[in-house]
C-alpha cells in the first residue's frame, strides 16, 4: 500500500542529486581577475588574445590562475583569474603595456572583475553560480526610449532618395517625386510609364506597398513601408541601438551588463558595479561619426610614412588599406547614410549595400562623377580618432544607392554593414527610467535577504517538528529539497537574483510548507475516523492532493500573469514565485511521501504513527 517500486527511488535520488549538483556552485565564492575588451568598433578578440596574455604574465613573473576566451556574440572578452589582489594590480598595469602599444589611444580595455570560483568540472557541466542582480550586487539602472518617429522619418527619406535614385538608373520618366506623410508620392504624365515605374519598384524594392493613387492633379504612385518592411525597420532600428550600446559599455569593463530589448521600442541598460552615473550616461550616449573620404594619390601608395603630407591632407595609420593619405574634407558623412545591409555583387561575391538620403546622393554624384577608378576610403572616428574601415576603388559614377565590393566573407560585409549602421545610434533614446545602487546597500540587501529566509526555516522547522513529530521531520526534509531544486534552477538557467526573487523564496517556504500541513492534517483525519495506520498514510496523501493541485495551480496563474504583464522587479519576483510553485508540488508530495514510505511502508503490524496528538472526539 505504502511501498514506492524501486525506479521511483531512483528517480528522486537522481533528481536530488542534480539539484545538488547544480546548487553548489553558490557557495564557492568568487576571486579576483582581469577582464579584458575591445576598445574600438573593428577590433575584435579571439583566443589568440588569450595566448598573449598568458605570454605577457609569464614573461613579468606574474602568476595567473588560468585565462579564457568568451564568445559574446558580436564581439568576446578574454578573462585572466588571480588568487590575490595584490597579482590582479599588478597583472592589469601589465596587459595594458603589452596590449595597447599607444596608451594615449589603447585599443583593449582592461577592468577589473570577479570571477566565479566554481571547480572546471562544474563549469563544463554549465553548472555555474546565479547572477546577482543591482539590488544586491549595486550599480547603474536605465531604462531608454527609443525614438520611433524618428527612425520612420529617416527610413522613409532613405525611400524617397532610394526610389528617386532606382527610376533614374531604369530609365523611368516621373513628372515629380515628392513625401507625403509616411509614404512617397510618384507623378507621371501618362499610364504606360506610370505601370512600368510601379513593376521596378515592386521588383527591386520588396519591402514597399505601391498602390496607384490618382485624383485631379494627374496619374501618381503612392509608395509606403508594407508591415513587413515597418516591423523589420523597427527591429533593426532597435538591435543596432542594442549592438551599439553594447560596444560602449565595454568602456565602462562591466562583468556582466544586460542590455536587452523590453517591448517594442525600449531598452533596458543594468551594469553591476558602476557608480558613476555620469560617465555611464556619457558612454552610452558617445556619438562616432562615419566619413566617406577621397585618397589624395599625389603621395604614392606605400610611401605614405615617409613623404610629406600634403596642405589639406592627413595620414591614417590605423584601419584595413591603412596607411594611407586622405583629404581632409569628406564627400559624405555617416549623417547621410539612411540604411546599410550585407548583400551580393553582380558576380555574387559578398560586398555592402549603401543607401544614402537625397542630400547624400547628390553630394555623392558630384563628387564621384570626374573620379572614376580612384580610390575611396570610408572611415570612422570614435573619441577624435579615425580608423580606416576599407580603401575602393570606385567602378563607376554613385549616387544615392551604391556597393562597396571586394569583402573577404559574407561575415566581413555583415560586419562593415553594421558599423556604417552603428556608427552612432539608428535613432534618438530617452533614459525615462534612472536608478542607481551602491555596493554597501547590495551586500546589506544579501546578509537581511539571507537571515529572513533563514530565521524563516529555521521558525517553520521548529512548529513543524513539535506539532506533527516524525511527519514535520519529513515535512521539514522536503522544505529543504524544494529550496535547494529552486536554488539549482535558479543557477541552472542563469537567471539573475534580486532582492524581489529573494523574498519570492522566503514566500516560497511559507506555501511550500502548505501542502505539508493539508497532508499531515487528513492523515490525522483518517486516524480520527478509525482508520488502520497505513491506510490513514495512503488516504492523508491521495486524497490531499487535489487540494493541493487547486490550490498551486491558482497561484500559478497569479504568478504567470506578473511574469507577462509585470516588468523589471515585478517579472523577477513571478519568476522565482513561478518555479518555486513547480518545485514544492514536486518536493511536498512526492518527496514527503517517498520518507513515509520508506520509514512505514515496510511495517505490515504499524499501530500508530508519530505525527503528533490526534484529537478523536468523546463518544
Amino acid at each position: 500500500m505504502n511501498r514506492y517500486p524501486l525506479w521511483k527511488y531512483v528517480l528522486i535520488a537522481l533528481v536530488l542529486m542534480l539539484g545538488a549538483l547544480y546548487t553548489t556552485p553558490n557557495f564557492f565564492g568568487e576571486s579576483p581577475a582581469v577582464q579584458i575588451s575591445s576598445a574600438k568598433a573593428t577590433l575584435k578578440l579571439g583566443p589568440d588574445t588569450a595566448v598573449r596574455v598568458q605570454q605577457a604574465l609569464q614573461a613579468a613573473g606574474v602568476r595567473a590562475e588560468n585565462a579564457y576566451y568568451e564568445d559574446l556574440g558580436n564581439n568576446g572578452t578574454v578573462r585572466v583569474r588571480f588568487a590575490s589582489t595584490d597579482l590582479q594590480f599588478k597583472a592589469k598595469t601589465v596587459i595594458e603595456q603589452a596590449l595597447n602599444k599607444d596608451p594615449v589611444d589603447p585599443s583593449y580595455l582592461v577592468a577589473f572583475n570577479l570571477l566565479p570560483n566554481t571547480p572546471s568540472w562544474l563549469q563544463s557541466l554549465h553548472a555555474l553560480p546565479m547572477y546577482l542582480g543591482l539590488d544586491l550586487r549595486g550599480g547603474v539602472h536605465f531604462l531608454m526610449q527609443v525614438d520611433t518617429k524618428a527612425v520612420m522619418a529617416k527610413r522613409i527619406q532613405g525611400l524617397q532618395s532610394g526610389t528617386r535614385a532606382l527610376l533614374v538608373e531604369k530609365h523611368v520618366r516621373f513628372a515629380g517625386l515628392s513625401r507625403e506623410g509616411d509614404s512617397v508620392e510618384i507623378r507621371f504624365r501618362d499610364q504606360e510609364t506610370m505601370d512600368a515605374a510601379r513593376a521596378v519598384l515592386l521588383a527591386q524594392m520588396t519591402e514597399l506597398t505601391v498602390r496607384e493613387a490618382s485624383d485631379a492633379e494627374g496619374l501618381k504612385l503612392r509608395a509606403s513601408l508594407n508591415p513587413k518592411g515597418l516591423k523589420q525597420t523597427l527591429e533593426e532600428a532597435v538591435q543596432q541601438n542594442i549592438s551599439t550600446l553594447s560596444k560602449r559599455v565595454n568602456e565602462l569593463g562591466v562583468a556582466e551588463p544586460v542590455i536587452q530589448r523590453q517591448g517594442a521600442d525600449r531598452i533596458v541598460v543594468q551594469l553591476p558595479g558602476v557608480q558613476d552615473v555620469s560617465r555611464a550616461k556619457d558612454i552610452i550616449g558617445r556619438t562616432a561619426t562615419l566619413e566617406v573620404r577621397m585618397v589624395d594619390e599625389s603621395v604614392r601608395r606605400g610611401t605614405e610614412e615617409t613623404a610629406a603630407v600634403p596642405l589639406g591632407s592627413e595620414l591614417f595609420k590605423v584601419g584595413k588599406g591603412a596607411p594611407v593619405v586622405l583629404y581632409k574634407d569628406p564627400v559624405i558623412t555617416g549623417d547621410y547614410i539612411s540604411n546599410a545591409g550585407a548583400s551580393f555583387d553582380q558576380n555574387h561575391q559578398p560586398a555592402v549595400g549603401i543607401d544614402l538620403n537625397g542630400d547624400g546622393g547628390r553630394k555623392m554624384r558630384e563628387a564621384t562623377r570626374s573620379k572614376v577608378g580612384k580610390l575611396m576610403a570610408i572611415v570612422l572616428f570614435e573619441k577624435g580618432k579615425g580608423e580606416v574601415l576599407t580603401v575602393a576603388t570606385i567602378r563607376d559614377e554613385l549616387g544615392s544607392r551604391f556597393q562597396i565590393t571586394g569583402m573577404e566573407s559574407p561575415a566581413s560585409a555583415s560586419d562593415l554593414a553594421l558599423l556604417l549602421r552603428a556608427g552612432s545610434l539608428a535613432a534618438p533614446m530617452e533614459i525615462i527610467e534612472e536608478r542607481t545602487i551602491g555596493p554597501q546597500l547590495g551586500a546589506e540587501n544579501i546578509s537581511k535577504g539571507f537571515n529572513s529566509t533563514l530565521y524563516g526555516f529555521a521558525a517553520i522547522t521548529t512548529f513543524m517538528i513539535i506539532y506533527y513529530l516524525m511527519f514535520g521531520a519529513f515535512s521539514v526534509f522536503a522544505l529543504a529539497v524544494n529550496v535547494m531544486l529552486l536554488i539549482a534552477l535558479l543557477s541552472m538557467l542563469q537567471a539573475t537574483l534580486t532582492l524581489p526573487g529573494i523574498a519570492a523564496i522566503a514566500l516560497t517556504l511559507g506555501m511550500a510548507i502548505d501542502a505539508n500541513v493539508l497532508i499531515n492534517e487528513r492523515i490525522r483525519e483518517e486516524l480520527r475516523n478509525g482508520s488502520s495506520a497505513q491506510a490513514a498514510i495512503a488516504a492523508g496523501f491521495e486524497r490531499a492532493w487535489a487540494t493541493i493541485l487547486d490550490s498551486n495551480v491558482t497561484t500559478l496563474i497569479a504568478g504567470l500573469a506578473l511574469l507577462i504583464f509585470g516588468s523589471g522587479p515585478i517579472r523577477g519576483f513571478a519568476v522565482v514565485h513561478c518555479l518555486g510553485i513547480m518545485t514544492s508540488m514536486f518536493s511536498a508530495v512526492v518527496v514527503a511521501r517517498a520518507l513515509a514510505n520508506l520509514w512505514y511502508g515496510r511495517r505490515k503490524k504499524l499501530s500508530s504513527v508519530s505525527i503528533g496528538q490526534v484529537w478523536k472526539p468523546k463518544a
